[in-house]
C-alpha cells in the first residue's frame, strides 16, 4: 500500500495544522494572537486543498479554529504593506485573488467540507465558512459583515454571490449595508447555518456528518456537489466574482495613495 501524500509541505509556515481520521481531514487554523487569516494561512490552505486532488481516500474536510474566534477576517495591516511596497496595486490585486482561488478550491474539492464554527465569524471568515458545504457552529457565535462600515466593498473572495444565494438576498443586502452583527439564531434562520449545538457538544455534531459521509460512496459525493454546485450558479445570470478581488485591491490602493498624498 502506498504511502498518502502530505497535505503541507515540510516548511510550511505554522498557519494551520492537519490530521487525518479515516476518511476525514481535520484542517484547524492556528492564529498567533488575533484570529486574522492572513495570507500564509490563505497560501496554506490552498495547498491543503490542491493536495486534495491526490487523496481521493479522503471524502470530508473539517475546517476550524484553536483560537478564541474562528476568524475575525483578513489581515488589513497585509493590505495596507501590500499598496505602500506596490502603488500600482498589482501586489495587492495577487494577494486578493488568492482568497478568490481558496473559496473556489473549497467549492470545488471533491470532498465535503465542513465549517466548524465559533465565537466570532467575521468578514473573510464567514466567506470562508459560506464556501463550506455544510455549516455548524456553537451557540455562542457571532458574525458580522463589517467591509462597508469601514470603507470597503464587501469583495473579499467573492462573497456576497455565495452568501445571496445561500441566504437571500433581502436579508444579506441588509446585513452588508448596516454591518450589524447577528447570533447563532440569526444566522440558523437564514440558512447561514445548518446547525447550532452549544459548544460543548459542537464536535459531536460535526462527527453526526462526518460519521455517514465517510461511508458514502465517494462517486455518488462528487457528482452531487458538481450537481449542487451546476444549479446554484445557474440561479446567477452573471457571476462577477472573478472581478471582486480587482474590484477591492483598487478600492484599497486608493484609499493608501489618499493617506500618501493628503
Amino acid at each position: 500500500m502506498s504511502t498518502p501524500l502530505p497535505l503541507l509541505p515540510a516548511h510550511s509556515p505554522a498557519t494551520l495544522t492537519t490530521e487525518e481520521d479515516g476518511r476525514v481531514l481535520h484542517v484547524r487554523l492556528t492564529p498567533d494572537g488575533a484570529s486574522i487569516l492572513t495570507t500564509a494561512a490563505i497560501d496554506d490552505l490552498i495547498n491543503v486543498l490542491h493536495g486534495l486532488h491526490d487523496r481521493p481516500d479522503l471524502r470530508v474536510l473539517v475546517l476550524s479554529s484553536t483560537g478564541e474566534d474562528f476568524c475575525l477576517g483578513a489581515d488589513r495591516q497585509e493590505f495596507r504593506a501590500l499598496a505602500e511596497s506596490d502603488p500600482t496595486g498589482a501586489a495587492l490585486r495577487r494577494a486578493l485573488d488568492k482568497a478568490h482561488r481558496l473559496c473556489q478550491a473549497l467549492e470545488n474539492t471533491h470532498a465535503v467540507t465542513i465549517a466548524r464554527l465559533h465565537g466570532g465569524v467575521i468578514g473573510a471568515g464567514l466567506a470562508l465558512a459560506a464556501y463550506c458545504d455544510l455549516r455548524v457552529g456553537a451557540d455562542t457565535c457571532r458574525f458580522r459583515m463589517p467591509e462597508v462600515g469601514v470603507g470597503l466593498p464587501p469583495a473579499w473572495g467573492g462573497a456576497m454571490g455565495r452568501l445571496i444565494t445561500e441566504a437571500g438576498a433581502a436579508r444579506i443586502r441588509e446585513l452588508f449595508l448596516t454591518c450589524d452583527e447577528f447570533d447563532a439564531e440569526t444566522a440558523h434562520r437564514l440558512s447561514i447555518l445548518h446547525r447550532i449545538a452549544p459548544p460543548d457538544r459542537l464536535d459531536a455534531a460535526v462527527t453526526a456528518w462526518t460519521r455517514p459521509l465517510s461511508r458514502r460512496d465517494p462517486e455518488s459525493l462528487l457528482l452531487t456537489k458538481r450537481m449542487l454546485a451546476g444549479y446554484t450558479r445557474a440561479d446567477r445570470v452573471t457571476d462577477a466574482t472573478p472581478v471582486d478581488s480587482h474590484l477591492l485591491a483598487s478600492v484599497l490602493s486608493r484609499a493608501h495613495a489618499g493617506r500618501r498624498d493628503g
